[in-house]
């Protein structure tokens, strides 16, 4: 696919947006589902509370969000081919509406499984922005410098992992007796009906958001792909395989099981430091130190693009995974305060993982590089199998239950050290394509 656009058919002959307006506007649907995906790190104490849930159980309210990029990826791929992308985003954000919307019914009565599907229903409306905004980034504006726009929107996207838990802090755990007890306080019947309806009011603002956000797209004249450059670029694909490129095939279980850290790491954090042999905090004060974890994330990215200017991604990832390593065995085996901060320094190191995953794994993929970046967008799915984790810690504790963490690092560092290499398995020659960094 080329940088090449075509007007859409349906701004009236209105006057086509510059790069940078259309840039600015996507950046705020990178921001929005960082926020909402994030929101539930604070949720998932406040519901494992509301309704007496064991770790699986709580964790499995995080795996069915991510089964939703299982399952919807495709459909959302079939659904942008056929209405188009500006359409798309429209639904993605109307979708992830009405499952915002669907919390507040579930936080009345309160159920455990509406909880579920309206989650559920969030989570596949993120995928269709997911599939529709990567590719459409990718392509609005030169193309020499696409790494450099995915790059600056997935900063708007850990700006918004960054401040939802200070958002989810204060109008879920700060205004529930759950989230401001110490752990281990017996909660009532009242009580609990008491603290499950006050998630209502911060869904409704999100809802609120989504609908106005999709308003503004809908309106907004969004340049058109244009089907002439989708025809040529599958004239292109003839003759090349994907399954061919090493570092697309290591790099979709890449995608899958670094999720399984980056998720069980973020959604368990508030319950580890509310540990008395850990840091021994409240629910709301935990949610204080998470915005450290992800301001982390937010800071390793600007690091980790800095050292990439002199030094092979790679290699940088290879750092990373070590590093990350490293912290979370230190986590697993230290108590009190020096465990709480060596998780929250994980965040430093998982910074860079998914966008040096994703960009090593499309790389030199040249007309292959839109199937490979569907493929390791549905990876994300991995997500899913953090309840392995929270099977893990209802039998063998919480502490312990990271050292599943450890090992999906070690097969970080293992791409990063030998399964990114760009070389083409089973005779395929390697397709360059100098459009991807």
């Amino acid at each position: 696919m080329t940088g090449s656009l075509r007007p859409a058919t349906d701004t009236g002959g209105a006057p086509q947006p510059t790069h940078a307006t259309t840039l600015r506007l996507l950046a705020s649907l990178f921001f929005m589902w960082g926020f909402i995906t994030v929101i539930n790190n604070t949720l998932l104490p406040h519901l494992r509370s509301v309704f007496d849930l064991d770790y699986t159980r709580t964790t499995l309210i995080e795996s069915v969000w991510f089964i939703a990029y299982f399952v919807a990826s495709i459909p959302s791929a079939k659904f942008i081919e056929r209405v188009g992308y500006r359409s798309a985003l429209v639904t993605g954000l109307l979708i992830m509406a009405v499952g915002a919307a669907g919390m507040i019914p579930a936080a009345r009565i309160p159920s455990y499984g509406l909880t579920l599907l309206a989650l559920f229903v969030i989570a596949s409306g993120i995928t269709l922005l997911q599939v529709a905004a990567n590719p459409y980034v990718a392509v609005v504006g030169p193309p020499a410098t696409a790494s450099s726009r995915l790059n600056l929107v997935q900063a708007f996207n850990s700006l918004g992992t960054t401040l939802a838990p200070l958002f989810g802090g204060y109008l879920i755990l700060g205004r529930s007796t759950s989230g401001t007890a110490v752990a281990g306080t017996l909660q009532t019947p009242a009580g609990r009906l008491a603290d499950a309806q006050s998630v209502q009011l911060p869904y409704l603002i999100v809802a609120a958001v989504l609908i106005a956000l999709a308003i503004v797209i809908a309106r907004f004249p969004l340049p058109d792909m244009g089907a002439a450059t989708r025809r040529a670029s599958a004239e292109r694909r003839r003759g090349h395989s994907l399954w061919r490129h090493r570092n697309l095939v290591l790099g979709i279980p890449a995608i899958f099981i670094y999720l399984i850290a980056e998720i069980g790491v973020a959604n368990l954090f508030i319950n580890f430091v509310a540990q008395p042999d850990i840091a021994n905090l409240t629910h709301e004060q935990g949610a204080h130190y998470l915005f450290l974890l992800w301001g982390g994330m937010m800071v390793g990215r600007f690091a980790g693009s800095y050292l990439m200017r002199f030094m092979p991604a790679e290699r940088v990832l290879a750092a990373f995974s070590i590093g990350a390593f490293a912290v979370i065995l230190l986590a697993v085996v230290a108590s009190g305060p020096l465990a709480m901060w060596a998780l929250i320094l994980v965040g430093l190191f998982h910074s860079i993982m998914f966008p040096t995953i994703f960009t090593l794994g499309i790389r030199r993929l040249g007309p292959l590089t839109e199937e490979g970046s569907g493929l390791l967008i549905m990876a994300i799915a991995g997500g899913a199998l953090v309840v392995v984790q929270g099977w893990l810690a209802d039998r063998y504790g919480l502490q312990l239950s990271f050292l599943l963490t450890a090992a999906c690092e070690l097969y970080v560092l293992f791409y990063a050290l030998w399964g990114s290499r760009p070389v083409a398995s089973g005779g395929d020659s390697v397709v360059d394509d100098t459009r991807v960094a």
